[in-house]
């Protein structure tokens, strides 16, 4: 693997182990970062179950999750500048504690990821039969809109990483729009009650009875908004866009959130949201509530883009998962061949095409098993997927912690020490309440639940078994990726920064 940073575009394209460098600024990261937690859906889907289940405080456990990963990336993106690399959770964790809990991170990371792509796949299914059948009298089977949404992801996957972030900008500002029209409509109508402060107080959002379902909902709102490390080898300046891009999008997420969730307060007052969260007809709350306020022309485009909103997200979650994929290929921890790039695109193709053929299949085999696609397909593969994944961010939030106690490298002390550590405090408290709210997430009682939770803790001892194996067997391998690891900082130490490359 070449690890001297090429010198002219023919150098970089005939080295199929490097993605293509300086493709993405700072809004082309923020793109795929907030499209990979689909607001609209969160909006429609989440904030229906967060106050059916959670209560009132549904607006401020968004808002104070949000609080909770700004500190977080604080120090995550203060780490962009000493380690750049396409398997941000592996190489940061490995950095921060060590090699092995780095590898059992990256199953974790790696495992979460594909749950979560086949999962969106599921939901894309479900919500495009209903919707283009109610809407445009085109009645189809869910397997087939999944496996139409699979073959575009992967075309897309294949092209320059540019294209991808471009189709995002579109559906990203379609979605805030339509949610922005149920606003202002709101504002300007009025609601049935005052408008009240009542869904912030700290009695509502910390205090209640059912307190642990609102984080559930609240930390799963967010995933996605680290995968900006992720696009490190193929930003503009990594080391000013990285952290632009995380801390913009987790704080345009917070308030958007939050003004979101408040606004169905005012829409439907404070007892009314209740009262509809808790009747029987909570899933089109927000749906028809934008058809009563804005009319029904908005509820006509907001069903639609609530499909649009599932193919963001998974276009966003392929991406990132490509780039794990090929990550650890390149280190030689999957097969190597995940780890070459096309010689023309630089594109993780191999990686994204191995993604693609795996989702095909999971989507595949739930249709010839009859399984149905939301309950049967999304719901648990997104379950599995969300706790695996606050799992991960919590451990990585110890190792930034932990890299930085030893050496802050130039940075404050509030911003690598004392942020991360409120980071690290939040993340893990929010995956307790995952864990033992899961049947929030997952819909489901029983041992079930026990069932879905395993696969992360045994990918996390499994690949820290692998590492200690790695590292007292062939201590010549383990030393070489290492290396590899480290020489992201040098390359991106190295590698020059010219002011006119706009970001």
């Amino acid at each position: 693997m070449s690890v001297q940073p090429s010198t002219s575009a023919a150098a970089r394209g005939s080295d199929s182990s490097k993605l293509a460098a300086g493709r993405l600024g700072t809004w082309d990261i923020i793109f795929f970062v907030v499209s990979a937690a689909a607001p609209l859906t969160v909006v429609v889907s989440g904030a229906a179950t967060s106050f059916r289940l959670g209560g009132l405080g549904a607006p401020g456990a968004l808002l104070f999750s949000g609080v909770v990963l700004i500190f977080f990336a604080l120090g995550f993106t203060a780490m962009s500048r000493s380690v750049r690399n396409a398997g941000a959770f592996y190489a940061y964790v490995s950095r921060g504690l060590g090699k092995p809990v780095g590898l059992g991170v990256s199953s974790v990371t790696v495992f979460a990821y594909i749950a979560l792509v086949i999962s969106f796949y599921g939901f894309i299914g479900f919500f495009a039969q209903f919707t283009f059948a109610e809407l445009l009298g085109i009645d189809l089977p869910w397997g087939v809109w999944s496996l139409l949404a699979v073959a575009i992801v992967a075309f897309l996957g294949y092209r320059k990483i540019d294209v991808g972030a471009k189709v995002l900008a579109v559906l990203l500002t379609l979605e805030v729009a339509i949610l922005l029209v149920l606003a202002a409509a709101t504002i300007i109508n009025g609601g049935p009650e005052p408008w009240s402060a009542a869904p912030f107080s700290p009695a509502n959002v910390f205090f209640a009875p059912t307190a642990g379902a609102l984080f559930v909902v609240g930390f799963g709102a967010y995933l996605g908004f680290e995968s900006t490390a992720i696009y490190a080898e193929e930003a503009k300046r990594p080391e000013r866009t990285i952290p632009r891009a995380t801390i913009i999008a987790v704080v345009f997420l917070a308030l958007f959130y939050a003004f979101s969730f408040w606004i169905l307060t005012v829409a439907f007052g404070v007892d009314g949201v209740i009262a509809l969260a808790q009747g029987d007809s909570f899933e089109t709350m927000v749906i028809d509530g934008t058809e009563q306020l804005a009319g029904y022309w908005a509820g006509y485009v907001m069903k639609i883009l609530i499909v649009t909103s599932f193919f963001a997200c998974v276009l966003s979650f392929h991406n990132a998962c490509t780039r794990y994929l090929f990550a650890l290929g390149r280190e030689g921890l999957l097969p190597r061949v995940l780890g070459r790039t096309t010689a023309k695109e630089q594109s993780p193709a191999v990686a994204s095409l191995t993604l693609s053929v795996c989702s095909a299949l999971g989507v595949v085999i739930a249709i010839v098993v009859g399984a149905d696609p939301f309950l049967g397909l999304a719901l648990w593969t997104y379950a599995t997927g969300v706790q695996g994944l606050v799992f991960a961010q919590a451990l990585a939030a110890i190792a930034v912690v932990w890299y930085f106690l030893r050496d802050r490298r130039g940075h404050g002390v509030f911003r690598v020490v004392v942020a991360p550590i409120i980071g690290a405090i939040g993340l893990a408290t929010g995956y307790t309440l995952i864990v033992t709210n899961f049947e929030v997430v997952t819909g489901l009682q029983g041992p079930i639940n026990q069932v879905l939770l395993l696969p992360t803790p045994i990918l996390f001892f499994g690949g820290i078994i692998v590492g200690l194996i790695l590292k007292s067997r062939k201590p010549e391998y383990y030393a070489g990726l290492t290396e590899s690891v480290q020489v992201q900082q040098v390359v991106a130490a190295d590698e020059p920064r010219s002011g006119s490359r706009a970001e």
